[in-house]
């Protein structure tokens, strides 16, 4: 069964709450999923994609096309879901608490507890994603992000590595990408580099909760931190 469908079952089931925002929602999820850790872990992941989606666009005040179409991209919905997830999506946009709260309670939910956790940084780089979609990071959007990763624990070194991967590489550091210092031979940059494609191998990010629908993120990612290697590489062979 597919996540939209547990979305589905999610969302029917949330009508015995009162469905008023953010705490009915989060008090949902703990509740009928409370014997099944793993099935809520994606279910949430979804639902905060979803949801602080849904702010940011508030926040921004515009939602383009092509934010519309980022966002119908990455979670590749079934039509028949589509309706699902568009319920979720309003009651989060319609819901008069402020982004931070959501950003908090959804931490809550998906996160270790610990800095720098790496579906919160998923999460992040979702958000990313189809804040970018039109080419363009605005300034509110910017600044939407990187207060979701404060909130998160989500480091300065982090937050730049996540931003590097969605500006164009002609003005990005390669180095940033990667997440090493410049001046590091190539055996060592190679080394992280060979870190970092595995820590994000599509099957790696399933196995730490990210649903098979969001596939999208690792895609995204790993072009980049392949295309940020191949320039280093490139640039250190002609030195």
């Amino acid at each position: 069964m597919s996540i939209w469908n547990r979305i589905g079952d999610f969302i029917q089931r949330l009508s015995t709450f009162t469905a008023a925002g953010v705490a009915d929602m989060v008090e949902a999820l703990r509740t009928l999923f409370a014997g099944d850790p793993e099935l809520r872990r994606k279910v949430a992941f979804s639902v905060a994609m979803i949801a602080l989606s849904a702010k940011m666009a508030k926040a921004d005040g515009v939602v383009t096309q092509d934010e519309v179409r980022a966002f119908q991209a990455i979670f590749e919905v079934p039509p028949q879901e589509a309706h699902n997830v568009a319920r979720v999506y309003d009651l989060a946009k319609q819901d008069t608490a402020g982004f931070e709260v959501y950003a908090r309670q959804m931490a809550g939910l998906c996160g270790n507890g610990g800095p720098n956790c790496m579906m919160l940084e998923d999460i992040l780089d979702g958000l990313f994603h189809i804040a970018t979609a039109d080419g363009v990071l605005h300034e509110r959007e910017e600044g939407f992000l990187r207060r979701v990763a404060e909130i998160f624990s989500i480091g300065e070194d982090h937050y730049q590595m996540i931003l590097s991967r969605h500006v164009e590489l002609g003005t990005a550091d390669p180095y940033v990408v990667l997440g090493i210092e410049r001046g590091q031979p190539l055996t060592e940059v190679k080394r992280r580099y060979r870190k970092l494609v595995a820590e994000n191998h599509p099957d790696r990010l399933i196995g730490r909760g990210l649903p098979q629908e969001f596939i999208a993120i690792a895609t995204t990612r790993l072009a980049a931190i392949n295309a940020a290697y191949e320039l280093i590489e490139r640039s250190l062979q002609a030195a």
